[in-house]
């Protein structure tokens, strides 16, 4: 009843009364130009239902509504479609493809809930709904836990959480690989350590996005680069602190699955100490900040001097040894060769003394008899030879050229010639013409 005296029916349907009766659009203002008479206007079902709508939604601000969860119905269109009840009533409630995607998980049938949204009206059925913006377990973190030991437990079914599986580390990489945001302070956190603990490494950075909608296969994809890269011996992927929707593109299995498969030794470091996440089950060592990651990294340069140190003593010990050893097996062995060369060739050697003996005597017997022959020889030759004749006194003329001069006529006067005799020669002249007998 308003104060003029006038009773409003919010469908037109007037009451018996002495006063004029007028439908009113339930949103609309007291402006006179908005007001229909009663006998004027007939409401069609859609005209209601808009009504209604547009009164809920400007009525109610969105709400925070608590629940059990029943007939949850993902729809392949990604919207999600549920009840929310509890003992007395229930209420439909949708959830579009937009907001059901920040969805860690889809909740069972039975999870008592907490959904942020709007309350609207379905026209077409004339059905008030729930569209939901936000879902929660009652704890505040019960789906991303359920999501989470969902997937850690696949995970570890296929033995990829196994201690054993896990990779040592390089003592010593010369270049490390990074997967993280280009503008996050992990980054400086990890550049900073590395810079300070051994400057000489060299660092490939693979950015992407660590948060958001598809940030997790980035840095999947991010792994697998670096990995086929070539270019690092170890890879560290994380990413700073932040609540557990931000850190939970580490915690998808795309994620682990490329930590998994990477070839090389890989080093998590997602969040703070305090924050666990897949990626840091599954790789080979989980650091508990970004800074902690870059020094398991690498060595801190006191030690790789300390390390050089130790493997120069180390060094010239084994050296020392071998030497040793060899100059022992060498001794043994020419102490061996030396046994074995006298037992081998003594027979030998005496064999061949014999041998040389005999063949002595067979020599000696064989140059004997053309020996004696030749002297014999020797001795004609010997008395028919000129200068045994030379010996008995007589003496040759030799002209020029060695020619024999035989007779007087080749003694020309004042012509020199030489007169061999039986020790030596004799330069001599003819002075005048010779006689002949």
């Amino acid at each position: 009843m308003k104060a003029d005296g006038q009773m409003l029916d919010l469908f037109g349907k007037p009451e018996q009364s002495s006063t004029q009766v007028v439908a009113v659009n339930p949103l609309a203002s007291d402006d006179p130009d908005m007001r229909v008479e009663a006998e004027a206007k007939v409401w069609t079902v859609t005209e209601v239902n808009r009504s209604v709508k547009e009164m809920i939604e400007g009525l109610l601000p969105p709400l925070w509504v608590t629940g059990e969860v029943a007939n949850w119905t993902a729809h392949r269109s990604g919207h999600r479609y549920f009840t929310m009840k509890d003992g007395q009533a229930q209420i439909r409630c949708v959830m579009w493809r937009s907001d059901a995607r920040r969805l860690p998980i889809d909740p069972d049938d039975g999870m008592n809930v907490r959904a942020f949204g709007g309350l609207t009206l379905y026209e077409a059925r004339g059905e008030y709904q729930l569209v939901v913006r936000q879902l929660e377990a009652q704890d505040a973190d019960g789906l991303w836990r359920l999501a989470f030991d969902k997937l850690r437990l696949k995970l570890e079914g296929e033995g990829l959480l196994d201690p054993a599986r896990k990779r040592p580390l390089p003592r010593f990489p010369s270049s490390v690989g990074i997967v993280t945001s280009a503008t996050g302070a992990a980054l400086r956190d990890i550049l900073t350590v590395l810079g300070r603990r051994a400057p000489w490494t060299q660092v490939v950075l693979r950015s992407c996005r660590v948060q958001g909608d598809g940030a997790a296969a980035e840095i999947a994809d991010s792994i697998r680069v670096l990995a086929a890269s070539g270019r690092v011996e170890v890879v560290i992927v994380g990413r700073g602190g932040g609540s557990i929707e931000d850190l939970w593109s580490f915690n998808e299995e795309v994620v682990a699955r490329a930590i998994a498969d990477c070839p090389l030794p890989v080093i998590s470091a997602v969040g703070h100490e305090i924050d666990v996440t897949i990626a840091d089950l599954v790789a080979d060592h989980r650091a508990a900040t970004p800074s902690a990651a870059a020094e398991a990294a690498v060595q801190d340069g006191d030690v790789l001097r300390d390390t050089l140190r130790s493997l120069i003593v180390r060094l010239a010990q084994s050296l020392r040894g071998a030497v040793d050893r060899r100059g022992r097996r060498i001794t043994d062995a020419g102490v061996r060769l030396e046994h074995g060369v006298r037992g081998r060739f003594v027979p030998l050697r005496q064999r061949t003394l014999r041998y040389e003996e005999h063949l002595g005597r067979a020599v000696t017997l064989r140059v004997e008899r053309p020996r004696q022959a030749l002297a014999s020889a020797a001795g004609k030759l010997e008395v028919l030879s000129p200068l045994a004749v030379l010996g008995r006194g007589y003496a040759v003329a030799l002209g020029g050229g060695g020619r024999i001069l035989r007779r007087v006529a080749d003694f020309a006067p004042g012509v020199p010639f030489t007169l061999r005799i039986a020790d030596g020669r004799v330069e001599c002249e003819t002075t005048g013409e010779g006689d002949r007998p």
